[in-house]
């Protein structure tokens, strides 16, 4: 993902699903982080990387389960969490760094 850096280093809140295909709680996620970008909006950024597809900017953030949720803001990874979330967990925790 060639605009990855540009992407994250906004003031914006971007979370960061770390996901694979093939993956039983990743495919979990997806309806809960649509259900999330329906609540919050445009006070964040919600992107999806497939693991196989990307690996050198997974082990770049030393992606080693998944689902891996990051969620980065100026660049910097502010929160991190492994395994399927609660969209209400999910959304709190957006809009603490909004």
């Amino acid at each position: 993902m060639n605009n990855f850096e540009t992407l994250i280093s906004g003031d914006k809140p971007v979370l960061v699903d770390f996901y694979a295909d093939w993956c039983r709680p990743c495919q979990m996620m997806a309806p809960i982080l649509e259900e999330v970008k329906s609540k919050i909006g445009d006070q964040a950024t919600i992107v999806k990387i497939n693991v196989d597809e990307n690996q050198t900017l997974s082990a770049q953030y030393n992606i080693q389960s998944i689902p891996s949720l990051l969620i980065f803001k100026n660049g910097q990874v502010v929160w991190r969490e492994v395994g399927v979330q609660r969209s209400t967990q999910l959304l709190a925790t957006l809009k603490s760094f909004v």
